[in-house]
């Protein structure tokens, strides 16, 4: 390397260390103002009305217990019935827009686990993409799928797996 050169950058270098070393100031801050309020406010109270904005107690209600979604077998689409529930929850996440929640998808008892939970995460997806189109931010819902491993029915016939082939809307606390 060219000597004079070498020279300079390490001049360079040793300036730039020393501009950026701390000194004390010659002269310190003013000490703060008293900031604490005189008097603690209280929390509003909470209304025996109804149930906490926000719980899954309140969304029941609010969408007249429209939280979940039900599929045919193998199937992910959403129909009329589901769109009407969905549209419901839309409509009462845009007049809470700080909440979020998850969309949990489910399958029946039949089929392996792999493809359960594949078809539990597509059931979520669905349910949480016509939110999105309805205008719910895709940052507000968390999906999960839970496949067979969480059936609400638990008899083997067609009316305990009609149960459980579903999705789930489920608040985050």
């Amino acid at each position: 390397m060219n000597k004079p050169l070498a020279t300079v950058l390490l001049l360079a270098s040793t300036a730039t260390i020393a501009a950026c070393s701390k000194k004390p100031p010659e002269e310190l801050p003013p000490l703060p103002v008293d900031t604490v309020p005189t008097s603690t406010p209280t929390p509003a109270p909470q209304t025996s009305s109804g149930p906490t904005i926000g719980s899954q107690e309140h969304f029941q209600a609010a969408v007249g217990g429209s939280t979940v979604i039900y599929f045919d077998t193998d199937r992910f689409n959403i129909d009329s019935s589901d769109a009407a529930a969905l549209q419901a929850q839309a409509q009462y996440f845009a007049r809470y827009p700080q909440l979020t929640f998850t969309v949990e998808g489910h399958a029946d008892e039949r089929g392996t686990r792999e493809y359960n939970l594949a078809l539990g995460e597509r059931r979520a997806n669905s349910a949480k993409n016509y939110l999105v189109s309805l205008g719910v931010s895709a940052e507000r819902i968390r999906i999960v799928s839970y496949g067979k491993e969480r059936p609400v029915a638990l008899a083997s016939n067609e009316s305990a797996w009609a149960e459980n082939r579903r999705a789930a809307s489920v608040m985050i606390n």
